[in-house]
């Protein structure tokens, strides 16, 4: 089937209280993971493409990669750029025909973000495609940690709830992603923090109540961070630090249901990816032939991804809704 366009699929979300996984893609093996598992699950799903992976993949290597994932399968695949950094980097993708993009102007002032955004949202709405923004800061990586000058927050700034309000009215984009205690990266969290639920909440209502619907909102930096993945990649010769920490999943699920409808997951998929190569390389320290250590970490991570559309965004099942 043809590239799905995230409106229908985030109305058909917020009326059935799932969210859509969204999965970052830089190789073959995550996108065969990714799409078998959804695919397998019937659910619909969204893969993510960050400039990082544009540069280490290459635009046109990653577009074909994408054909054939969409030739091969029957549920409904969107295409978004995540975390795009500027105004020519989010039309290049338009014009490349992804279904979705992000203007991520959050490091930038109110009225700047609000800026550019609005520009993107000009450009994106007149060729049939639709707009993420973001307000609000997350500690950690501010975009892939795999690309040039990053950039990295030790501070987050939070979401208001009136300049969600403010910010949407002015830019008219599609969906936006909050800032509620969530973060970037593998140590999210020291101690026991959990999401500003309560923010969330408050971000949905208001938005309502100004008469912007059942709004959309995102949630990046939303992996859990399993720790038996941690200790696997430790127990393989990995050096991760015993303070990684994630989002809970049980705090995911309460976020679905009240309306975040766009889950980024990226992080988990590197460490099931790294655990099962690790693993590999120690058991099988003679073994140099890349399938043999790459095909178990495809299934590494597909197992994740069928255990995340199930079990955490329940939309397995909605892909024909």
């Amino acid at each position: 089937m043809p590239l799905t366009h995230t409106k229908d699929l985030f109305a058909k979300a917020l009326k059935g209280k799932y969210a859509l996984g969204a999965f970052n893609v830089n190789n073959m093996e995550l996108l065969q993971a990714i799409v078998e598992a959804c695919e397998e699950e019937k659910a619909p799903v969204m893969l993510q493409i960050s400039k990082g992976a544009r540069q280490y993949a290459n635009p046109v290597y990653l577009k074909k990669l994408i054909e054939a994932a969409v030739g091969l399968s029957t549920i409904p695949i969107a295409v978004h750029l995540d975390h795009g950094d500027s105004f020519e980097l989010c039309k290049d993708c338009i014009d490349e025909g992804f279904t979705s993009v992000m203007i991520d102007g959050s490091h930038l002032p109110f009225e700047k973000n609000a800026e550019v955004c609005k520009k993107v949202v000009d450009y994106a709405h007149k060729r049939n495609c639709v707009v993420e923004g973001e307000l609000g800061m997350l500690v950690g990586a501010q975009h892939d940690d795999g690309e040039e000058g990053g950039g990295y927050s030790k501070g987050g700034v939070y979401t208001h709830p009136d300049e969600a309000v403010e910010f949407v009215r002015a830019t008219g984009v599609d969906s936006l992603a909050v800032a509620i205690g969530n973060s970037h990266g593998a140590y999210k969290f020291k101690g026991q923090q959990h999401l500003d639920l309560e923010r969330l909440k408050a971000i949905k209502k208001a938005l309502l109540d100004a008469g912007l619907g059942d709004y959309p909102l995102v949630l990046h930096g939303a992996s859990s961070v399993p720790k038996d993945l941690a200790q696997e990649i430790n127990r393989y010769g990995g050096k991760l630090g015993e303070d990684t920490a994630g989002v809970p999943e049980a705090d995911i699920e309460v976020a679905r249901r009240v309306g975040c409808t766009k889950v980024n997951i990226d992080t988990d998929l590197r460490l099931a990816f790294t655990a099962a190569i690790r693993k590999c390389f120690v058991e099988s320290p003679k073994e140099f032939d890349p399938r043999k250590y790459l095909a178990p970490a495809r299934a590494k991570v597909k197992e994740l991804v069928r255990h995340k559309v199930k079990n955490v965004l329940c939309c397995a099942g909605h892909a024909f809704d």
